[in-house]
């Protein structure tokens, strides 16, 4: 039977998402063949064997529009024979180019296949792709949820009444990322660019009595009155930031990285993706968690790793209470509130730290899942060689 291995990964470092960040100045299109680039080149493979390259990236206009990815591709020196595909699940864009990469290689419809993402929120704002007055709805949603879908903080804030999360447990938990991510090594994943060698939304100094002083962000007298369950604890400090990036991971079969002399790093070896209900929208990480895990025929306890991405630290604490999973494997080198969360880069992001995790530390199995807008969650399994 065919597998799917990745055998290269890499990323760009995370820029600050606003006018003065490192990688505000860089085209998105540049940033993704950046990474595709790189992962050539540190393969070694010839990128004319590539049978396709699925990307994924969330605000589709502008200078993200008309199929970003092949024309990083293009740029990145591809030979022009090689097909490219954009694709939207929202956050977990890039995730799900990973699924479809892997499913394409199981299949027989690819030997060689790169899954990436790029997002950059400093030239493409989150819903540039939504004209003003523009509803991107239908009647046919309103009137199956009257009162109307609402922001994503706001769905942070109902997560947080739902499972009784305090501010203080909330900001604990985001001070804990910045620790880690800045303890943690990354340069093996990293390619430098723009001069930005690491991440820069990192701040080593936080604590929790300097996000203590921050004001809610979602707080709205509108929501209040629909929402009286909500204390308004969703902060811009316990919440991913705004970023730019792009990441790349290169994926084959075990025995067609053995004709091309590529040692695989892991195994994919399972993959699931959920639906779930799209006002409190980012608790489909926990459902997912259990498909996959059902799908692999494994246990929670088997699973050595965990990476939830952070786009709100009441998401990440939420599936840590109804898994019951151990804090201590869960983002290990940090997450999204202080890495940065470059939405359709996300999933190959964190995919690639994860990768780079399990070598580090002697990992067999590893669990990735992403809360996505809409109420939707890919999850993913993987296992080292």
């Amino acid at each position: 039977m065919r597998d799917a291995v990745i055998v290269q990964a890499v990323r760009t470092p995370i820029g600050k998402g606003k006018p003065g960040g490192a990688l505000a100045g860089v085209h998105p299109v540049e940033l993704l063949a950046h990474t595709l680039r790189t992962l050539v080149e540190r393969s070694g493979v010839d990128p004319a064997l590539v049978d396709d390259v699925i990307g994924g990236t969330v605000d589709q206009v502008g200078e993200q529009a008309m199929n970003t990815t092949r024309y990083a591709l293009l740029s990145a020196g591809f030979p022009d024979s090689v097909p490219a595909v954009t694709v939207d699940r929202q956050c977990g864009s890039s995730q799900q180019a990973v699924h479809f990469a892997a499913q394409g290689v199981i299949a027989g419809a690819y030997d060689l296949v790169v899954a990436c993402g790029v997002e950059s929120m400093s030239r493409v704002p989150m819903w540039s792709n939504v004209p003003p007055g523009k509803d991107p709805f239908g009647p046919g949603v309103a009137g199956r949820f009257p009162g109307g879908l609402v922001p994503q903080g706001v769905s942070a804030e109902l997560i947080a009444a739902k499972w009784s999360l305090g501010r203080e447990q909330m900001d604990a938990f985001s001070a804990a990322s910045h620790a880690k991510a800045a303890a943690a090594d990354f340069s093996a994943e990293l390619a430098p660019i723009a001069g930005l060698g690491h991440d820069e939304s990192v701040r080593p100094a936080t604590t929790t009595e300097i996000l203590a002083g921050l004001k809610p962000a979602f707080a709205d007298p509108g929501y209040a009155e629909r929402f009286p369950q909500i204390d308004w604890s969703v902060t811009a400090g316990n919440s991913s930031p705004i970023n730019d990036g792009a990441a790349a991971l290169l994926i084959t079969t075990s025995e067609h990285a053995a004709r091309l002399g590529l040692r695989p790093l892991a195994r994919l070896h399972s993959f699931a993706v959920t639906g779930s209900d799209p006002l409190l929208m980012l608790t489909g990480v926990i459902p997912a968690t259990d498909k996959v895990l059902r799908r692999a025929g494994l246990r929670l306890d088997d699973i050595d790793l965990f990476e939830v991405n952070e786009a709100f630290a009441s998401v990440v604490l939420a599936w840590q209470q109804e898994t019951g999973a151990d804090p201590a494997k869960v983002n290990v080198k940090g997450g999204a509130i202080a890495l940065g969360h470059p939405l359709g880069a996300s999933g190959a992001r964190i995919m690639t730290t994860l990768v780079g995790a399990m070598r580090e530390r002697g990992a067999r199995y590893a669990l990735q899942t992403m809360c996505e807008a809409g109420g939707l969650a890919n999850a993913t399994i993987l296992e080292s060689l």
